[in-house]
């Protein structure tokens, strides 16, 4: 590539899906299925993309013939445990009711596509509850999940395009209208127009150090999960919530997988005493809840010196022991079951030492029951605005409804009136295509990660969160003009590490502005937990090139 020079493709659609997790396809299938020009722009590819890319076991949902007539019931028992924090990261009680009615419907459907959802012949509920109370997840067999849903857009005539990342939305003074996007393999800007925009990026995994600090992949999700799309709806002026609340999870220490709800056994010290209060043999109906109520007690339990905590199935029936190893396939851990298999592991006589991984932000886009965010034109669905497998797929349908419907009637966006913003984005893919030296995004990520844990880590105060805002800042206008990209390999980890910069900078700037602790967001210098912020989410957007922040009542 020559000067910086890239050239450019431009792609109309009526709707643009970003991202093709199981949020993006889902949303691509119902609006291609309601007759919209559909196009899913994915940096991956689709068939192995997301944190769904390689299989889940738990969609959480409520079936009538399961749960009984009373969704409010269902809802209720739902709330009175950890999912309870859905509500402190920003999810409305309209949507929740609003994906517990689609939720059915989106089991059928992906069991009618060949995605298994029932086990030997029935509708087997486990895991994510505490014993005695309502099970809330369906096991289903979402190994192939990937395959069979692009394979399902691909029918609906949906034009799928992968090695394409998203870096920025184009919008005119009404609302979204597109975006520009390159291509991570070739010298390539891509712009695209559309009527309705859908957003479905996914988590965010690459802000803090990941459990073996020497490994940027080294995460449970992907290495690729930068929360693009909640960056990039910052800076196009709409709300997000909850960004400075914290997450944690746990699972096989050194070997970052989710799937921690479909061990069956027993979290024990190494006194072989259970960790928590819930169960003190193996039960596979409900597993060990209590990481999901302290995701960092494994962690205090080392740094008190109490030692490491392990994940004990010894004692689980033949029949139970093969039960646990079916669901771990479907859950993606076929690497860690191969790993065993290598090492002489096997799980009925050798328990698994547990570990916490890194923190991730939980703020989420915010949305309505229709999936809209507060930008006309723009919506979101899966974890940018609900998180989960369940949610996921059924606000990905209702998202594409949703947007379909209005691209409809929407008239067509003139994108040449954003020339100026397009070749603005352009020279900044240029100049780091160019550089001759300087930083890359590896020592940019490293340097972010570093300020993050050590200033807005497991203690956060005004005095550690206001440095290291100043530190973030200055990092932020350093590599902004420095970084260098010698690919677009390379350009692709770029952009996502300005991204990761942007909402790094929100962490610092809600977290100063929640003055008290909750959860894991820990204030020593605000030790209580404030009743007045009770029910209350922090939205933040950005205004004129500044944020605005507000407290609000999430009903």
């Amino acid at each position: 590539m020559e000067n910086g020079a890239l050239s450019e493709e431009l792609i109309q659609t009526d709707v643009l899906c970003i991202g093709g997790g199981i949020a993006g396809l889902m949303a691509a299938i119902r609006a291609g299925e309601l007759g919209a020009k559909v196009v899913v722009a994915e940096k991956g590819n689709t068939l192995h993309s997301g944190r769904g890319r390689a299989g889940n076991d738990h969609f959480w949902c409520y079936i009538p013939e399961v749960h009984g007539a009373d969704m409010e019931l269902f809802l209720k028992d739902c709330l009175k445990g950890p999912k309870l924090k859905l509500m402190q990261a920003g999810t409305s009680m309209s949507v929740l009711r609003t994906f517990l009615e689609k939720s059915f419907d989106i089991v059928k459907l992906w069991d009618s596509w060949g995605i298994p959802m029932k086990y030997q012949g029935r509708w087997e509920f486990a895991g994510h509850s505490f014993h005695g109370d309502v099970l809330t997840h369906l096991k289903y067999e979402g190994l192939k999940q990937k395959t069979v849903l692009t394979e399902r857009a691909m029918e609906k005539k949906v034009e799928i395009m992968n090695r394409v990342m998203i870096f920025d939305l184009l919008r005119n003074k009404d609302g979204v209208i597109g975006a520009i996007g390159i291509h991570t393999r070739e010298d390539k800007i891509i712009v695209l127009q559309a009527k309705a925009v859908i957003l479905g990026t996914g988590f965010v995994d690459r802000l803090y150090p990941p459990s073996v600090p020497g490994w940027l992949a080294s995460v449970a999700g992907s290495l690729t999960l930068t929360g693009d799309g909640r960056a990039m709806t910052y800076r196009a002026g709409a709300e997000l919530v909850g960004p400075e609340i914290p997450r944690r999870h746990v699972g096989p220490r050194y070997f970052a997988r989710y799937g921690q709800a479909t061990w069956v056994g027993v979290l024990r010290d190494t006194h072989g005493k259970p960790i928590g209060p819930y169960v003190t043999k193996p039960d596979k109906r409900y597993g060990d809840m209590t990481p999901e109520v302290k995701g960092v007690l494994l962690e205090d339990y080392m740094k008190s010196g109490k030692g490491p905590a392990y994940m004990d199935c010894r004692g689980i029936s033949d029949e139970d022991y093969e039960y646990m190893m079916h669901w771990l396939v479907h859950e993606g851990n076929s690497s860690l079951i191969d790993h065993m298999k290598e090492e002489g592991i096997d799980l009925r006589k050798n328990p698994v030492e547990f570990g916490t991984y890194q923190m991730v932000p939980e703020g989420k886009i915010w949305i309505n029951e229709k999936a809209e965010t507060s930008i006309k034109g723009l919506y979101a669905a899966g974890d940018e605005s609900m998180g989960g497998i369940g949610p996921s797929a059924s606000y990905g349908w209702i998202a594409g409804e949703s947007a379909a419907t209005y691209a409809k009637e929407a008239p067509a966006p003139k994108i040449e009136k954003t020339r100026a913003e397009i070749e603005e984005r352009k020279n900044l893919v240029g100049e780091m295509r160019t550089r001759k030296q300087g930083p890359d995004w590896k020592e940019a990520n490293i340097a972010l990660q570093q300020i993050m844990q050590d200033y807005a880590g497991p203690v956060r105060s005004e005095v550690l969160l206001e440095a290291g805002l100043s530190y973030v800042q200055r990092l932020k206008k350093k590599v902004a003009t420095t970084m260098v990209a010698q690919n677009q390999w390379e350009l692709t980890r770029c952009l996502e590490t300005l991204n990761l910069l942007d909402l790094g900078e929100l962490v610092f700037i809600a977290a100063n502005e929640r003055k008290e602790t909750r959860g894991l967001h820990n204030r020593p210098d605000y030790p209580l937990t404030d009743p007045m912020l009770e029910g209350k989410g922090l939205f933040v957007k950005q205004v004129r090139g500044e944020p605005v922040l507000e407290w609000r009542k999430i009903a």
